[in-house]
């Protein structure tokens, strides 16, 4: 239980905001969007698009700092992509500099940047909803709206892990300590403390899955009726149109990229 001036957190108000306030399912609608334009605009244009607005969100709803476990949880993809592409890309021939059999390449490298913005932008968008979204709001929303209970559990697992996963790394962090880890000071043994951390990270991961399907399946989540959804959360005709200009815009851009129109863009 951690303490915020020495009052109990379970005790405190709910954070509140313009962009906490807003609809789960426009909050979810705004992080699909973001991923798809992310991955699906090709050039520079989309993922530094996406990166603008989902460092504007972020300060907009106050969990700038919170982000920084899940950028940090990115550098093992990032790392994997940048050697990669950057030494091994097929067909590029400008190379920077030759390391005796290896020769990174200026098209692999840019290639690869390019793929670590997509990814590092994704991850963010996910993680902004996953602060800034209650799982059960988010599950019971789409429940209202007919979604399936299977699919819902799905997404809602999905947010409710990512808070989840921010408490295991505290606790984990806190017992290597007390054993004597290093994990402050210069940023390398930072990055050192988070090979120890991988492990009982994903292994308690597995343990909550199993717990979690064992618990459902003692409630009855596989019963063929269908659930009755008492909570109803406010939603306004603002973010019902915002999701569609979202769905419509967003699908635009997808046909416009894939059909090369946006050749204009960087």
């Amino acid at each position: 239980m951690s303490l915020t001036g020495g009052v109990p957190e379970f005790v405190l108000p709910p954070p509140t905001g313009p962009y906490r306030r807003l609809n789960p399912t426009t909050k979810l609608l705004i992080a699909v969007a973001e991923a798809l334009i992310a991955f699906g605009v090709r050039g520079w244009t989309g993922p530094l698009l996406v990166l603008a607005v989902v460092a504007a969100s972020g300060l907009r709803a106050r969990v700038g700092r919170s982000l920084l476990p899940f950028l940090l949880a990115t550098i093992p993809l990032v790392a994997s992509i940048l050697l990669v592409n950057t030494f091994l890309y097929p067909g590029a021939t400008d190379r920077i500099v030759v390391i005796g059999p290896l020769a990174p390449t200026w098209t692999g490298l840019a290639f690869a940047v390019q793929a670590t913005l997509r990814v590092v932008a994704f991850a963010m968008s996910a993680a902004i909803l996953g602060l800034t979204t209650a799982p059960d709001e988010l599950v019971a929303d789409l429940e209202r709206r007919g979604m399936g209970r299977r699919t819902a559990f799905v997404l809602g697992a999905t947010v409710r892990s990512v808070p989840r996963v921010i408490e295991r790394v505290r606790e984990i962090t806190e017992a290597q300590r007390a054993r004597g880890l290093d994990t402050e000071g210069r940023i390398w043994h930072r990055v050192r403390g988070l090979v120890p951390l991988a492990g009982p990270l994903i292994f308690g991961a597995l343990t909550d899955v199993e717990e979690q399907t064992m618990a459902l399946e003692a409630r009855g989540f596989s019963a063929p009726t269908r659930r009755a959804v008492i909570r109803v959360l406010p939603d306004t005709p603002t973010q019902r149109g915002l999701r569609f200009a979202l769905a419509a815009g967003t699908a635009l851009l997808l046909v416009a990229s894939l059909a090369g129109q946006l050749g204009f863009l960087p």
